[in-house]
């Protein structure tokens, strides 16, 4: 057995307490309202002093971001994995799935009952949201601030 100074490696196998920051979901429709479960309950460990408002929007879009990895991110069988940051100043969302292929905008349509979801981002993430490729496909993030308590 190797003999470490003291508080060289402190900590370092210890498991992080309350809930994880990483939720690994199936692609079906009812991971959505599993990813608004995980959002309030991390939420709730690790920023307890977030307002109500603030969660909900970050659930909203949580599962705005699902809804969308599901429907044009994934195939059946497929898995995606949420993503939580947060702190004081901002909560990031990120939702990764294995399709390469980026969202795109749609014209604006009254008539259409799908295809608002990037404007709904522009509207509750206004700090910015955003897609970054990774090994395995992209993730889809977006970043709701934290609004001083009044």
């Amino acid at each position: 057995m190797v003999d470490y100074p003291s508080g060289l490696i402190q900590g370092c196998c210890e498991p992080p307490s309350g809930p994880p920051f990483t939720l690994l979901l199936v692609s079906e429709p009812q991971s959505a309202r599993a990813a608004r479960r995980f959002v309030r309950e991390y939420l709730g460990y690790h920023l307890p002093g977030a307002s109500e408002e603030h969660v909900e929007t970050v659930a909203l879009v949580t599962c705005e971001l699902v809804t969308n990895a599901i429907r044009y991110g994934t195939e059946p069988g497929d898995s995606l994995r949420v993503v939580l940051h947060a702190d004081e100043y901002r909560t990031r969302v990120e939702v990764h799935d294995p399709v390469r292929r980026h969202p795109r905008r749609r014209p604006r349509s009254d008539e259409r009952a799908r295809g608002r979801g990037l404007f709904l981002l522009d509207a509750l993430c206004p700090q910015g949201w955003g897609v970054s490729d990774i090994p395995f496909g992209k993730a889809v993030w977006g970043e709701v601030p934290v609004k001083p308590s009044r």
